[in-house]
């Protein structure tokens, strides 16, 4: 299924006083309609997932903050739709590269759009609960590993919203795919952000989500219920992971059976480790009682 055209590409949309949009020009499958880089402020503002490292992209953030000082170039994770346009907007800004730690790995996934980024260098890596600030505003940081280990989610409590790079999307669920990946640490972080106050989301992919927490709530819902079956393909005898993903993903977009298959297997990393089922090779059991 392609992604729905958005003619608002490149260009600055509003979406609350202290928050504007730009979409890169990057849809694809994976990215829905392309990755959203977020302007908190005015005057001094701070950039939020700066996106892919594509001239047109970079100049429609200038052009956005045109007259502005940018301070700060937020990134919550270093997947290559995401953080790789940080180091030229610095260039062009002297602007703080800051957020999330470096992270470049090997990733053993189908999702080549979202590899590591390798040039990602922060001046500044920020811990859970450190804030941002600028005149009017303050963004503090959310630690939520899970779709990466190095995933941070960034609170503006002057919005009473919270930006979400990819830990919760507006369009579709979170790949989680190991080793970094981690499916027990993302649904920590999913329990975390629901018991925060913020009522509006901003995802890095998606419209805004106006009922975060219940939306969450829902998402959380979900993978457990993957979870239950998973247990019941292994039950029925679907010992291997693409019999898994034919079972459980009917109607699926071939281009995404990869992906699927990931998700599955953090769900099985995570049934492992709490002793729930066991792996010989590519074949799967539960573990006798």
């Amino acid at each position: 299924m392609e992604p729905p055209a958005d003619r608002s590409t490149g260009e600055t949309i509003e979406l609350h006083p202290l928050i504007r949009r730009v979409l890169a020009p990057n849809p694809s499958p994976f990215t829905y309609t392309g990755t959203q880089t977020y302007i908190v402020g005015r005057g001094e503002v701070a950039v939020i997932d700066p996106g892919p490292a594509d001239e047109r992209h970079i100049e429609a953030i200038l052009v956005a903050t045109e007259d502005e000082a940018i301070r700060h170039i937020v990134c919550t994770h270093t997947h290559r739709d995401h953080s790789p346009a940080a180091a030229p907007l610095k260039a062009a800004t002297d602007a703080e590269i800051t957020g999330c730690a470096f992270l470049a790995l090997e990733d053993a996934g189908p999702r080549a759009d979202a590899a590591f980024d390798a040039t990602y260098r922060p001046d500044r890596v920020l811990a859970d609960g450190e804030t941002l600030t600028g005149e009017g505003w303050t963004l503090e940081t959310v630690a939520t590993p899970g779709h990466t280990s190095n995933h941070l989610c960034f609170a503006l409590p002057q919005a009473d919203a919270l930006f979400t790079g990819d830990h919760v999307m507006g369009w579709s669920t979170t790949v989680v795919s190991p080793p970094d990946g981690d499916m027990a640490a993302y649904m920590a972080s999913l329990a975390k952000v629901i018991d925060r106050p913020e009522s509006v989301y901003y995802p890095a992919h998606g419209e805004p989500i106006e009922k975060g927490r219940r939306y969450t709530r829902g998402l959380a819902g979900h993978r457990r219920q993957r979870e239950g079956q998973i247990l019941r393909a292994i039950e029925e005898g679907r010992r291997e992971i693409p019999d898994m993903v034919a079972k459980m993903y009917k109607g699926l977009d071939p281009r995404l059976t990869g992906a699927a298959g990931r998700s599955v297997l953090a769900h099985l990393v995570d049934l492992e480790n709490r002793g729930l089922v066991e792996q010989k090779g590519d074949r799967w059991s539960k573990t006798a009682a």
